[in-house]
């Protein structure tokens, strides 16, 4: 799966393949799992998947920018965005995936 992109469907059809539940339900528990990820970078919560990596909910201050464009001065809103840290094993795991 070289270069492609990894969807839900494939993630359920994972699952079904080694799990052997229906598809249908192998597609409902990656729903479900995805849906919990989610509600809990809602709520501002940690979401740790040992041995993947942390997803955490950072705030952003508001800050002037600039319009790259026109190069006039905007603010930019304060937000949240979600940062990711991939893991020591993940990171050991990408690294020889591409021969290193």
């Amino acid at each position: 799966m070289k270069g492609q992109t990894l969807t839900r469907a494939d993630l359920a059809e994972a699952v079904h393949e080694e799990v052997g539940l229906t598809r249908q339900d192998c597609a409902g528990l990656v729903e479900r799992t995805l849906d919990l990820i989610a509600e809990a970078l809602e709520d501002g919560r940690t979401v740790k998947l040992s041995g993947f990596g942390v997803f955490q909910v950072r705030a952003k201050r508001a800050r002037m920018g600039r319009n790259p464009k026109t190069g006039e001065p905007a603010a930019i809103e304060p937000r949240r965005v979600i940062g990711f840290r991939a893991s020591q094993v993940m990171k050991a795991r990408v690294d020889e995936g591409l021969g290193g």
